[in-house]
């Protein structure tokens, strides 16, 4: 009798046991290196072939150390044509493709059934930072009776399952985004694009790691803020679009130092841990060093559309994505200054 007890409690372990990892969820589906199913599974392209493209629309990038490769966050076509359209693809430093759609392999309708839901409708700025890829996204907008809301965006940098999201009820859209070692993000709303903007739509928010929203900068000297990132210190660094300012504020909001690129119409920006500012000029296409304690020179010249680029640490270069342009440049910091002619 004591032989058939201990045979049923074993019985009934092994099926809580099956049980429990039949409720366990299936790992988060992101797409494969380039390569096509093969008799015996998945078959890799092979080491003789290398292949470019895979942008589309791309307005940010991010390098991922842990990996070696760049991932690129392309936002597809409009919210008006197609929602949920966004996708990441992860790059070589040589520009060649290593994953053509990894986050967002799906079809726009086949996302509400992952475990979890994607959602990525029109990604701008980006930044990976402790293991966690954060992306300045939005919902809505889609037309005029669609309102459109900020959202902050993220994803598990690893497997690329996404981590959640933050939204700011009181802002339409957010442009970049710079991320804290704590985990607070802070983001700049560029706000009126028109002929006679609003300062008061001019503005940097911060996202606290419990998701509380507040608004750290209002108005000027901000004037169409776009670009933005931490300098060694811990300050905000943000570069207006609207004219060539680089502006540095503590982070309660208080204007420390205002420096100038050598061209207006910024939008990425990268800082390097001695203080060396890279700046991109997305109207005028060329890309400002600012050494501390140095005026501004001109490193690279005619990029078309150039955005929010990111540092390749494994090539020290940047990479600048060219959005509509559909492409991304390399701008590398270990040869003379290219901007001479």
């Amino acid at each position: 009798m004591e032989f058939i007890l201990r045979l049923a409690v074993l019985i009934l372990l092994a099926l809580a046991a099956s049980g429990a990892r039949a409720q366990e969820a299936p790992p988060f589906a992101v797409g494969d290196s380039l390569g096509v199913p093969g008799a015996d599974g998945f078959e890799a392209v092979s080491s003789n072939v290398t292949v470019y493209g895979a942008i589309v629309n791309a307005e940010s990038c991010s390098y991922d150390a842990e990996r070696g490769l760049i991932a690129v966050v392309n936002r597809g076509v409009p919210q008006a044509v197609q929602a949920n359209d966004a996708w990441v693809s992860l790059v070589r430093s040589d520009g060649s493709v290593h994953t053509a759609r990894w986050i967002g392999v799906q079809r726009p309708d086949q996302r509400a059934d992952l475990p979890p839901p994607l959602v990525l409708n029109d990604p701008l700025g980006s930044e990976i930072a402790g293991g966690v890829l954060t992306v300045a996204d939005r919902d809505g907008g889609a037309g005029p009776d669609d309102p459109s809301m900020a959202v902050v965006r993220r994803f598990d940098a690893r497997t690329g399952a996404p981590l959640g999201e933050t939204r700011i009820a009181e802002s339409p859209w957010i442009n970049d985004v710079a991320v804290a070692d704590d985990g607070t993000v802070y983001a700049t709303q560029t706000g009126d694009l028109g002929p006679d903007p609003d300062p008061a739509t001019f503005r940097v928010y911060r996202i606290a790691p419990d998701g509380e929203v507040s608004v750290v900068v209002e108005g000027a000297p901000l004037n169409l803020p776009n670009g933005i990132a931490l300098d060694p210190e811990g300050r905000l660094v943000v570069a207006n679009f609207g004219d060539d300012a680089v502006l540095t504020f503590s982070t309660s909001g208080d204007l420390v130092e205002t420096r100038r690129a050598a061209q207006p119409g910024s939008d990425g920006l990268v800082i390097r841990p001695d203080g060396t500012t890279y700046v991109s000029s997305v109207t005028q296409g060329g890309v400002s060093r600012l050494r501390p304690g140095e005026a501004a020179t001109l490193i690279a010249r005619g990029i078309p559309g150039g955005a929010s680029m990111c540092y390749d640490a494994g090539a020290d270069q940047l990479v600048v994505p060219m959005v509509s342009n559909n492409g991304l440049a390399f701008v590398s910091l270990d040869t003379p200054d290219a901007a001479r002619h």
